[in-house]
C-alpha cells in the first residue's frame, strides 16, 4: 500500500492488465517522473504481463518484465485522483474510486488479438505501442508541467 505517498494517483484501467494499460503505465512514467504515481490494473486480470508488450516496449528501452497484472479491486479504498480506461469493457465496468476528480476513455485496439506468426503479431503490438507512447506522453507531460 502506499499511505504516505501524497502525489496523486492516476490509474489505467483495460480488461485483462496484460498489454495496452501496462504500455500505458511505462509511457506515462517516464512522462510524468517522481511527480505522479502511476499504476494500471484489470477488470478481470489475465495474471501475467503479455511477452509481446514486454518485447515491444523494451525496444523503445523501457522495462516491463517486473511488472504483474493487478486488479482493480487493489485500489478500489484508494484516492484515485484520475481514471484512465484503454478500452471498452473496462470502461463500462469502471466504478468510482475514492477521490476521483477525473475520468478519461482512451480505446485501443487489443494487440492480444493479432493474428499470424509472431513477428505479425509483434507489428501490431508496435502499433498499439506507438499510439499509446504519443498520447500518454502528451497528456502526462502535460501533467507534469501543472504540477510545476
Amino acid at each position: 500500500m502506499h499511505e504516505a505517498d501524497s502525489r496523486p494517483l492516476i490509474l489505467i484501467l483495460c480488461t485483462g492488465n496484460s498489454c495496452r494499460s501496462q504500455m500505458a503505465e511505462a509511457y506515462l512514467r517516464k512522462a510524468v517522473g517522481d511527480k505522479i504515481r502511476v499504476e494500471s490494473a484489470g477488470s478481470h486480470p489475465s495474471g501475467y504481463v503479455h511477452p509481446l508488450a514486454i518485447r515491444a516496449v523494451a525496444e523503445q528501452g523501457l522495462d516491463l518484465a517486473e511488472g504483474r497484472s493487478k486488479s482493480l479491486e487493489e485500489f478500489l479504498e484508494q484516492e484515485v485522483e484520475t481514471v484512465i480506461t484503454v478500452c471498452g469493457n473496462a470502461d463500462q465496468e469502471c466504478p468510482p474510486f475514492p477521490g476521483q476528480l477525473r475520468r478519461y476513455h482512451w480505446p485501443f485496439d487489443d494487440p492480444a488479438h493479432a493474428e499470424g506468426s509472431e513477428e505479425e503479431q509483434l507489428t501490431v503490438f508496435r502499433r498499439v505501442r506507438d499510439e499509446i507512447d504519443r498520447v500518454f506522453t502528451a497528456y502526462g507531460f502535460g501533467r507534469a508541467d501543472s504540477l510545476g
